[in-house]
This record gives C-alpha cells, structure tokens and sequence, in this order.
C-alpha cells in the first residue's frame, strides 16, 4: 500500500517549531515509503482564518524544505460535502438539532453532582434530544442558533464497540471507546461541519493511509474511528507524537511568537539549525 501523510494546520497564527516537527514527520514517514505527502488547510472557521496565515505557512513549509502535491485542499471550498454526509446522518436518526446556549448547558451540568466528563470536558446532558418534532420545528421558525449533536447512543446502536479499533504505529492495536465523548457538536447553524468530521472525511476523500498527528489529538481518535464505521469510510493507520515543548515545559502554542518560525528565519537561523533543533535531517 502507498503511503500517504498529510499535514492540515488552521491558518488561524503562525506556525511554530512544533508544527515544524509534525509536518517534517509526516514529510519523512512519506518519503521514505515512497509514497505522497499533501497539505491541508483547515479553514472552516472564517471567523479566524487569514489568507495572510496562510500564505505564511506556504513560506515557512518551503523553508524547511518540504513540497507537497497540488492543490492544496482548503476545507472552506468544500461545505457542501460536510453538508451532504450531515443529510444522510439526519435521515438516519444519528444526529439532532440542539439550541442550547453555552450558558444554560453550563447552568444544567451545574445541576447535577455526578456530571461526567470527556477528553473535551463536561459531556453535554441531552437536554434539546428530548424535543418533540414541534418544538424543534418551532425553534427553527424563530431562527434560533443551533448546534448539530451526533446521537451518541443511537450511534452505538450501530457498531460493535468491542470490535472498534485502529492501528496505532508504536502502540499496536488501541480498542475504541467513543462514548466518553457524549453527544459530541459535529456541525453549527453557520458552518455545516466541525474539526471531528471534516478530518474524517478529509482524510477519506484524500487516501490518506497514515495519520501523523500530536499526541494532544490521541483520544479524538477515537470518535474518528466511530465516524469512519458510521460513513463506510476508510480506516488509517495513526502515529500520535510527542508535542514540543518550551524552555518552562509548556506546550507551545500559536500566540508563543518568539518560537514562530517566521521569527526564527528572520533571526537569521537556517534551515538546518530548526533541523538540528526538532531532530530531524530532512
């Protein structure tokens, strides 16, 4: 099987040397398989996004070395292929509209003692999936925001979950357990898709067959490999990394800009001293 990696950052800041590490992963896992590695912009939040982010990123990819196939998949050109698999979820039963606010969803998980939680935090307590058609039609009329909920239990319905697993390179086979993650949002009123279900059918339409990702996205994986059962899509193998970390032993982050590699070029550094840096000879 040819290997194909990808990197998929969100123009939403500057890459840093963390990035420089996962995509230079992903770049290496590629080549010397002999197989393809793609770029992604994950840019489904507009609020966010700049073109001049992306452009940066290009420059800083480019720098380090790296090339990628053309185009560059943008997600923002593809909302009506997240909308479509949305429709077939909706025929069958496996999501429902929920229009409650941030604060009323706090004020009700506020309410209970035992309120679990999941690798995102307090699972949302089901309070919009017991609408009648009625009502829900009726909020609709009002034009009220509202979320997408995959229905979590009649998912399950669906899939044997001791028989739900995925490959992961260092670790072997890891068993599923997508029910910590409740009634997960899959899309909003605005914007018909979520980061959970474009990179699962990003990964799908593009044949991505090796997943090089931080070890930050470890647990997301499991929700991704329910999707992927729900849809009859394709299962990849996955490398979750250790994350960079900085000098305090923080996870670097986008507003970290002394560690962004525009600063690090224009600093005077080379290629080869980020290579030296992130442990690589690429």
């Amino acid at each position: 099987m040819t290997i194909v990696t990808r990197f998929a950052p969100s123009p939403t800041g500057h890459l840093h040397v963390g990035h420089a590490y996962s995509a230079s992963l992903a770049y290496k896992q590629a080549r010397e398989g002999s197989g393809r590695f793609l770029l992604r912009m994950e840019d489904i939040d507009q609020t966010r996004c700049r073109s001049e982010y992306e452009g940066v990123i290009y420059d800083d990819l480019k720098w380090l070395g790296l090339t990628w196939e053309e185009p560059v998949r943008k997600q923002s050109e593809h909302m009506d292929d997240y909308a479509a698999v949305l429709d077939r979820l909706f025929e069958r039963g496996l999501i429902y509209p929920c229009f409650c606010t941030r604060r009323e969803i706090t004020v009700e998980i506020a309410r209970s003692y035992s309120a679990p939680h999941g690798p995102e935090g307090p699972l949302y307590p089901g309070t919009c999936k017991s609408l009648s058609h009625r009502e829900r039609d009726q909020k609709f009329e009002q034009e009220k925001p509202y979320a997408l909920r995959l229905d979590m239990a009649a998912a399950l319905k669906l899939v044997d979950v001791s028989q739900l697993f995925f490959q992961e390179t260092d670790k072997g086979t890891i068993q599923c357990n997508p029910l910590k993650f409740g009634d997960v949002v899959l899309a909003r009123k605005d914007t018909p898709t979520s980061y959970h279900l474009a990179v699962t059918l990003d990964d799908a339409f593009q044949g991505v067959t090796l997943v090089v990702r931080g070890q930050d996205l470890f647990d997301a994986t499991h929700l991704h490999r329910l999707l992927q059962h729900l849809l009859d899509l394709p299962t990849p193998r996955y490398m979750h990394h250790g994350l960079v970390s900085d000098m305090k032993g923080q996870r670097l982050a986008k507003r970290d800009k002394s560690v962004t590699l525009q600063v690090i070029r224009e600093n005077g550094y080379s290629q080869s001293d980020v290579r030296k840096l992130i442990g690589f000879k690429i």
